[in-house]
């Protein structure tokens, strides 16, 4: 006799449950938490600005769930037309697309608008760790070549928009992915030397607001009013928090509405001013705890792929922090770098909890050295 035994829903309930990787959880759960407390004192005189930002965090877990569970060949396959997709749409945005504050961004797609540029962030390290996957136990210098080729061809269709913050992050996400590959240090020398040396030539095609972004971090007394406002009132309220901070809900230069765009870019600045020095450790120590999680799962990813693009991923989300604190603190341009799941956005957001969830699925997969 055939026994027909169903098997008990917990199982099924702790098979969904074993892609979350407890260690990375924690972090995205408390950097979740210090996210809502900060928007709540951000956005008080914002109407809907909190409800919409829990609204991007909850579709963003979701984005996140998604991918952890999404099988990783499935995103292997998809490396290549993804990619493809992405630099098709920055092409039609150069030809067909919204122009919005002096820049074109935006492709007006009927029911919506989309920015391209957004896609980039994540095709970018996938398409480049599917290139050297392909390459693997066979590779020549060449194949730096044409890996940087690949990240070069949206970054310039982006910095043409002009978006210089996303285009640093897309360079970033596919850079990541070469040095991780094995780039010889002496390139690497190479590079940044030949970088120092074409200052000249960046700084002769830059556009006129992004030279002044950086006349303005070198003085921003200058012009105190007008284009230095962002980092000097930025510094003050960053500067004012202290050691223990005003407490939550008593920041004055927020509350006074002395920091522009407290609710996306400086939202740091809010946090730092209620919470001081010690708040600032904490957070930093958060993104410290993910970056560095997500470091190790990449030492322990089963194959090339998973291991290229979770190191990039991993190092991707500390470009985003480090440009953000980078940018409030007063030490580089500002570059419209949002802080990840602090500022308020929906796009970038949606993008971070994608990238989280990819490195949840490459978590959970077999590992080459047991955690």
């Amino acid at each position: 006799m055939i026994l027909n035994e169903r098997t008990p829903v917990w199982h099924y309930l702790r098979r969904a449950l074993a892609v979350f990787d407890p260690t990375l959880m924690l972090g995205v759960g408390l950097l979740i938490a210090l996210s809502l407390v900060t928007m709540h004192s951000a956005a008080i005189d914002y109407t809907g600005r909190f409800d919409a930002h829990l609204r991007n965090l909850l579709l963003s877990l979701g984005v996140m769930a998604f991918a952890a569970h999404l099988p990783i060949g499935v995103w292997m396959r998809a490396a290549v037309p993804l990619y493809l997709t992405g630099v098709a749409l920055l092409v039609a945005v150069a030809l067909f697309g919204d122009i919005s504050k002096g820049a074109r961004r935006w492709l007006d797609i009927g029911v919506t608008r989309i920015q391209p540029s957004e896609i980039l962030k994540i095709a970018t390290p996938l398409m480049i760790a599917w290139y050297f996957q392909r390459r693997e136990g066979a590779r020549y210098w060449y194949d730096f070549v044409i890996a940087a080729v690949l990240v070069a061809v949206p970054v310039v269709l982006i910095a043409r928009q002009p978006d210089l913050g996303t285009s640093i992050l897309v360079a970033a996400s596919g850079l990541f992915v070469i040095f991780l590959a094995g780039l010889p240090w002496r390139v690497i020398g190479l590079t940044i030397v030949g970088g120092i040396a074409g200052l000249p030539l960046l700084w002769a095609v830059m556009k006129e607001y992004q030279k002044q972004r950086v006349l303005t971090l070198l003085d921003p007394e200058v012009d105190p009013l007008g284009k230095g406002f962002h980092i000097i009132q930025s510094k003050i309220a960053v500067g004012s928090g202290g050691t223990w901070g005003k407490g939550w809900m008593e920041g004055t230069q927020t509350h006074l509405e002395f920091i522009p765009e407290r609710t996306t870019d400086f939202i740091f600045a809010v946090f730092a001013e209620e919470f001081g020095f010690v708040g600032a450790m904490v957070l930093l120590a958060v993104y410290l705890l993910i970056v560095g999680r997500g470091l190790l799962i990449s030492s322990q990813a089963p194959n090339a792929f998973t291991r290229l693009l979770a190191g990039a991923l991993a190092l991707i989300l500390f470009t985003y922090a480090f440009v953000n604190l980078g940018m409030v603190s007063g030490i580089l341009p500002v570059v419209g770098v949002p802080l990840p799941f602090m500022s308020y956005g929906g796009t970038a957001m949606v993008t971070l909890g994608l990238g989280l969830g990819l490195l949840l699925n490459i978590a959970s997969r077999r590992r080459l050295v047991p955690p």
